[in-house]
């Protein structure tokens, strides 16, 4: 965000010279910060993230599941690990007695 530049300085540098693992624990707390601290769309976030993780030397833990998350962020009244776990639906079963979490696995299904 640019409001501590010498952070912001640290963290351009670690992202465009060292190879990066960003775990799903941290993409949820990215989105939490970004979306309740600065209040940013969630489609500004999911759009900024997705182009983040396709940086060469960046990895995740599963791209696609991360991907198709962010796409369900954009489009859900849900939060970022609710999308996660949607997303996680499509491989694995999720039980789960949110009603909405319900609603966005029968509607993301695709097996």
């Amino acid at each position: 965000m640019n409001d501590n530049t010498e952070m912001a300085d640290i963290a351009e540098e670690i992202l465009t010279t060292k190879n990066i693992f960003i775990s799903n624990e941290i993409l949820a707390e990215v989105v939490y910060v970004l979306s309740g601290v600065y209040k940013i769309s969630k489609a500004d976030i999911s759009d900024q993230l997705l182009a983040l993780i396709e940086f060469e030397n960046i990895s995740v833990s599963d791209k696609e599941i991360i991907k198709q998350t962010f796409e369900i962020f954009k489009m859900q009244n849900l939060d970022f690990v609710d999308c996660l776990l949607c997303a996680y639906s499509n491989r694995d079963e999720i039980a789960t007695f949110d009603k909405k979490l319900k609603k966005c696995i029968s509607q993301f299904q695709c097996s």
